[in-house]
């Protein structure tokens, strides 16, 4: 792997042969904050977490699988007494590692023996100016308690990133939250929307609603723009998107053929529970989604063989429902997010947080909201259940729901049952149309967005880049100048 690119880049051997590229670990669920849209439910220990010496037969069977970055979660990572000797396993086989902390009380010290220890990255969480992040948090300070750790973490020469959930009040936030991030010397800010699991489920105000994108989207776009001219570079979520206007923006740091190819849990991402649970992604619910515990089942085998890892290696057309089921991008995207899905509907494969679909529906006058139905259990990474209302925009008048609709939802997949493929499939290439910068298959020559001729879209756009390079080759001359200077 080359020095200058991520750990997390994906090759595609990487994708071929299924490697756990990225691993979140749930290390403890023990937590010193209250969060309202807390998924896990943290707050104390489970009552089974792993032992050191389980944890680093984990850490070199990850080594073994070719892991390349652990990200160490709670609860609170440093709430484990022997986090920093983790930290020292991981590095001492050559994997990245970070932790993601509310940082109340990532200590001086604590954060000095972790350094020591080989820790590169320190994410930390700011969902909000000082008012809306303690309300958020549950405890008074903690949003000065994050800065000062995202303070200390800079200044320690750690790699340093912001992560924030948008919610139902978040977005006026976001442009003074931005400035308050690049002050503190943040590199990468990364934006997720708050799910429907666990307290989040308790608190249905918290939650965006989906025609809300409308609003989100563009301010987003218009954020990431700016910080990209100041050095803060805007990661988005695996639960933001889907094509729309911006996803030529959003995914490929510059690379217009990058785009949303669907879900990687159990493909390119693994994660563990601190009780040794294996499961593809580390914000799926327990139940459905287990592929096993290393205790019962080698890590290896649980990762190739288990049943419960390998529903985004099988899923197809065919697990989807609603309006993705019958979407322009519903081979490539399958669904969007499977986390965000299943925690409001029950199952996955029908993402109504999407912003292709609101801008769909829009213009057929509709727009859908979500209300809660019922209560999630205490258990963590429980879910309760939402209905998804259609509605007139003009009117509100609801004109179907999920709930109404008659149709059984349950968690199955089509290809239950069936072994995962040996070779993992590389994701469908779009091309992207030069009128109205979305995404098309590459067979299109009618734009299906804006019916566009797709050739003289790009004959045009071709030419004018053309146009500009000249222009710089001639300032270059004029000025005596390599033109690296000029840019």
């Amino acid at each position: 792997m080359s020095a200058n690119r991520p750990a997390r880049y994906l090759s595609e051997t990487d994708l071929k042969r299924y490697v756990p590229v990225h691993v979140v670990w749930e290390i403890t669920l023990a937590c010193d904050l209250k969060c309202l849209h807390c998924g896990s439910r943290a707050g104390h220990r489970r009552p089974n977490e792993l032992n050191t010496q389980e944890c680093l037969e984990v850490i070199d069977a990850l080594a073994a699988l070719g892991t390349r970055e652990i990200t160490l979660i709670g609860g609170e990572a440093y709430l484990r007494k022997d986090w920093t000797r983790l930290i020292q396993a991981i590095h001492d086989h050559g994997i990245y590692c970070a932790i993601q902390t509310g940082g109340r009380n990532l200590t001086p010290a604590k954060m000095q023996a972790a350094v020591e220890a080989g820790l590169n990255g320190v994410g930390v969480s700011l969902d909000g100016l000082a008012p809306l992040h303690d309300a958020v948090r549950n405890v008074p300070g903690s949003f000065d308690k994050a800065v000062d750790t995202l303070r200390r973490a800079e200044q320690a020469g750690l790699a340093v990133s912001v992560n924030t959930q948008i919610g139902a009040a978040t977005l006026p936030d976001l442009p003074e939250l931005m400035e308050r991030i690049i002050e503190l010397g943040a590199s990468h800010w990364q934006i997720q929307l708050t799910v429907a699991m666990g307290n989040a489920v308790d608190h249905p105000e918290l939650l965006l609603q989906p025609y809300q994108l409308l609003e989100v989207m563009p301010l987003l776009a218009r954020l990431y723009r700016e910080g990209q001219e100041r050095g803060l570079l805007m990661n988005i979520g695996n639960n933001i998107g889907y094509y729309g206007p911006y996803e030529h923006m959003w995914r490929g740091f510059g690379d217009e053929r990058v785009h949303w190819s669907g879900c990687a849990a159990g493909q390119t991402v693994l994660a563990l529970e601190a009780d040794g649970t294996v499961k593809g992604c580390p914000s799926l619910a327990t139940v459905g989604f287990s592929g096993g515990n290393v205790r019962d089942m080698n890590l290896h085998d649980i990762w190739h063989y288990s049943e419960g890892m390998h529903f985004g290696r099988l899923r197809s057309v065919d697990d989807l429902w609603g309006y993705c089921r019958t979407c322009y991008y519903n081979d490539v995207c399958r669904g969007g997010c499977t986390w965000t899905s299943h925690s409001l509907l029950g199952k996955p494969g029908n993402n109504p947080y999407c912003h292709y679909r609101a801008l769909d529906l829009q213009k057929k006058g509709l727009r859908e909201r979500i209300v809660k139905l019922e209560d999630a259990a205490k258990a963590s990474f429980a879910v309760g259940r939402f209905d998804l209302i259609t509605e007139r925009i003009e009117t509100g008048e609801a004109i179907g729901s999920v709930n109404d609709s008659g149709q059984v939802i349950k968690l199955a997949w089509v290809n239950q049952g069936q072994k995962s493929p040996e070779e993992g499939r590389l994701p469908t290439q779009l091309a992207l149309c030069r009128s109205c910068r979305q995404y098309i298959h590459a067979h299109e020559t009618t734009c299906p967005h804006c019916s566009a001729d797709v050739a003289s879209a790009e004959a045009d756009y071709l030419a004018d880049r053309a146009r500009q390079q000249a222009i710089m080759d001639r300032l270059t001359n004029l000025l005596g100048m390599p033109r690296s200077q000029l840019m």
